[in-house]
Formats: structure tokens, sequence, C-alpha cells
């Protein structure tokens, strides 16, 4: 796609990083067939290659308006058209490029600053949302219905272990599954301490940084990626451990982008890209352990399950069928929807601020898991499932949880 940038952005790292996404872009159109907001909402402006147009528009001098602000923010950045496109274009960093200059050009108005302002500086804090989450569980009943589907109770955590191991790797905590999901983590760590693994916590790590670099503020992300990368470095630079696990596919997307995003910094440049070369989803660290978890799992009871693969597991790292891998060993009859390649709609912060077509693509998708006649449902990330529990009765969880009892 042929591009002359304007003088505001020629020049700039974004501008080259920009121009050559948008120069590998043949406007093919077939990530128009996987959009899920193209799907839904039938035009082309709410499909990638049209909201490719828009950011192509801005970055050539156009004025954007709310209109153009309107259709980015709609996008889901589910990335399933990087999976479907043949010329491998990057639309998931183009849109953040395009989000952040139209957010310049573009007040917002009163009501989605503050909600936007509230999300940004309240999530990736956990000491400031795990006090709110409590409290909001706690007036559950008497909140608006859209709260009250933000509010499941959550499976208590149970006993960390306490056990030393010669193996060892980083676990990175996060800011709203420890509140939201605490027996994600905890699992995890009973899991791998049954395998000969032992998790280490690093007190400072926080947030990964997806939450404020996704709502456009960037630089606020970038420091809570600089603050992970200084809370890990003692323990990856004297070779203490092996791996950083991910339990949230959101945050290892990003995590495992920290070598590009922090390619700029001096300072941090180098450190960024070891962490992201040695960063692991929970799935990619547990198929090496197969033989035991089947040898373990031999004579039990083979529970049906479904599983939701989060886009930030399928298109944002490509990584597939290992989950199954693994739950297969454990002796789980696991099995995946029709539309399995699609978005249930969370998508971080935007079953918040998209909640209409947010809640259109949930139960979509739970349609579908439901046609498969399981008593369960699994993913592999918190938002989605905490978004899909809000519209079901029946249990939604990490798969790691369902391995646990599997295992126990």
């Amino acid at each position: 796609m042929q591009t002359t940038l304007a003088d505001f952005i020629k020049g700039t790292r974004e501008g080259a990083e920009a121009e050559a996404i948008l120069r590998a872009c043949v406007h093919c159109g077939f990530c128009t067939a996987t959009c899920p907001t193209y799907q839904l909402l039938g035009d082309e402006l709410d499909g990638p290659r049209g909201r490719i147009y828009l950011i192509k528009q801005v970055l050539e001098g156009a004025q954007p308006t709310r209109k153009t602000q309107l259709h980015l923010d709609r996008c889901l950045t589910c990335r399933n058209c990087e999976t479907t496109c043949p010329s491998g274009v990057k639309y998931g960093r183009l849109v953040d490029i395009g989000r952040k200059l139209v957010d310049e050009r573009v007040p917002r108005p009163l009501n989605e600053r503050i909600r936007r302002t509230t999300l940004k500086e309240c999530l990736p804090r956990a000491g400031v949302f795990k006090p709110a989450f409590r409290m909001g569980q706690a007036l559950r009943p008497l909140l608006p219905a859209g709260l009250q589907d933000k509010l499941q109770p959550a499976r208590a955590a149970g006993r960390w272990p306490t056990r030393t191991h010669a193996r060892k790797m980083l676990l990175l905590d996060g800011c709203v599954q420890p509140a939201m999901a605490p027996n994600i983590n905890a699992a995890t760590a009973r899991v791998l301490d049954s395998l000969g693994v032992q998790l280490v916590v690093a007190p400072k790590a926080g947030c990964c940084g997806a939450l404020r670099y996704h709502m456009n503020d960037q630089d606020g992300g970038l420091d809570d990626m600089r603050r992970n990368v200084d809370a890990w470095w003692p323990y990856v630079e004297q070779g203490q451990v092996e791996a950083i696990v991910m339990t949230a596919s959101g945050c290892g997307v990003t995590v495992k982008e920290y070598g590009h995003l922090l390619a700029h910094d001096p300072d941090y440049a180098n450190k960024a890209r070891r962490i992201s070369e040695i960063t692991r989803d929970l799935s990619e660290i547990l198929p090496q352990f197969e033989e035991q978890i089947r040898t373990r799992a031999q004579g039990k009871d083979a529970p049906r399950v479904v599983y939701h693969p989060p886009c930030t597991l399928q298109h944002g790292q490509q990584i597939r069928g290992k989950v199954e891998s693994v739950l297969h060993a454990a002796g789980v009859d696991v099995v995946l929807c029709a539309d399995n390649h699609l978005c249930c709609g969370s998508a971080g912060a935007y079953s918040v601020l998209q909640p209409e077509i947010a809640h259109q693509l949930r139960d979509r998708k739970l349609a579908s898991l439901d046609a498969i006649g399981a008593d369960e449902i699994v993913s592999a990330n918190i938002g989605c499932l905490s978004h899909l529990q809000s519209g079901t009765d029946k249990p939604v969880m990490h798969w790691i949880e369902l391995l646990e009892r599997a295992l126990r």
C-alpha cells in the first residue's frame, strides 16, 4: 500500500514502523472474514482493512474525527486478522500507533475520560484493585447488572508450596488476577512443585503494562514494563531462573513484546530483549512433563470439557494445540467449539468500554461452547474467564485448575 507520510510523523520511529506495516498490506480483504466486529456490524470501517485505511489517512495528514476514533475504539485487538493475513501485516502494532495519533488530535467527552482514567489508574495497581474488588463483591446485590457481571465469586487460593527445587522459574503474579482468581497462580505453583519446579514471585513486579499501553497511555505502560524488567533482572542476570512463566495469555503476549516495545530505550533494550526471550506461556512449559502427567492420571475418570483458546494465545502468541495436548495426557476429554478462532469479547478493558458489542460476542461464543454439550468450560486468560462466566451458570475455570484436579 503506497503511503506518503505527513511531515509531523515523517522521520519518527512510529512513522517508519507504521509505513513498513502499511506497505505490506495488499488490501485483499481476507482479514474481514475473521474479524469479529466486521461480522457483527457489517461495516467496512469496523474491519481491519477499513481501519488500516483510516490510520493511513491520519498518517498522511488528514484530520481524524470522533467517527475515526469510534471505529478504532471498536477494534478488539484480537489479532485474528494477523493469523489470517497472507502478507504478514502487523495490524496490532499499527492500531496502537493509530489510536495514539487519533487520541492526541480528537478530545474525548468527559464521561469517556473519567471512565478510561479510572480503569488505567485502578486496574494495574493490585493494591488498589484488590480491596476495591472485595468491597464490590460485598455490595454486589446493590450494584448495576453490568458491574455485578464483573464481580463473580473467586475460588480460594489454597496453600502455596514451600519446598525448594533446583529448577526455578519466575511467575508474574499480575494485577487483577490475584483478586479475581487467586487459585490460578496457586494451582500452577502446586502442579509445578509436584513436577519438581519451584515458582518464584518477584515482590516488585506488577501489571505487565498491557492495560495502560493499549488504552493509549503508552508512556505509563512502558513504565510498568521497565518496573518488571528491574524486578526480574537480578534473577535472570544471576542465572537463578530458567524461564518467566505466564498464567494469563494476555500478559504473556505483552511481555514477549518487551524487547520490541523497549528497543528504543538504551537503558532497557538489551534487558527487555532477554526478558522476552525467556518468557513462556504455561502451556509451553508443561508439555515437557506429559509422560509424568500421563502416568499420574492413569485410571482416573476422564471429564469432558470444552476449551476456549484466548486470542492472545492463538493469535498474539501463535500457540495452538499445547493446552489440549497436556489435558489429553491427563485423561481429559477436551474439545474445541466450531468458532474457536473468534474472540469472546473480553479483550482486556474492552468489555467495560464497549459492553454492547462485548456482550453480543460473549453470547455468540457461549452458544458455540454450549453446543458441545460439555459440563465445564476452560480457558487460559483471566479476562476471558471472567467475561464468559458472567454469561453462564456452567463453571468456567483456568485449564491449570482442571489439570490440578485431574492429578490430585
